[in-house]
């Protein structure tokens, strides 16, 4: 079985300068758990929810909410993101992506393009989806 078999092509990117805020909502809004980082259509990092969580104040929206709190807010995508993402294209098998996620500390893996423009993306809940007798 090939990843484009059951990668996500509904993509939502953004770039190195959207604030945390921006992405916070973009997070809440949506229900997927990645943001492609890219700079003229082309991959270059990849922000999790985790990587946000990890980045704001926890604080934010409590009874003891600061200035310096909100400021977390301000921060922008390149401070947080994960650079040079591991990546694969669509002719690679489910066999592959597996592989990778086991042998890196990484939650997902964008498919890209030739042009390392991404089309799709591969979790690992996408992959847990998936019949064994199929990959």
């Amino acid at each position: 079985m090939y990843v484009s078999e059951l990668m996500t092509t509904r993509l939502v990117t953004v770039g190195f300068d959207e604030t945390l805020a921006t992405v916070r909502e973009i997070f809440h809004h949506a229900n997927f758990h990645h943001l492609l980082v890219v700079d003229d259509g082309v991959l270059q990092g990849v922000v999790s929810d985790r990587d946000l969580l990890s980045a704001l104040s926890p604080f934010i929206d409590s009874v003891v909410e600061n200035a310096r709190d909100l400021g977390t807010l301000g921060k922008r995508v390149h401070q947080i993101m994960s650079r040079k993402p591991v990546t694969l294209t669509a002719e690679a098998t489910v066999a592959d992506a597996i592989a990778l996620l086991l042998a890196n500390p990484i939650s997902c893996i964008p498919i890209v393009d030739g042009s390392f423009r991404p089309i799709g993306i591969v979790s690992w809940r996408d992959v847990l989806r998936t019949d064994p007798r199929a990959a």
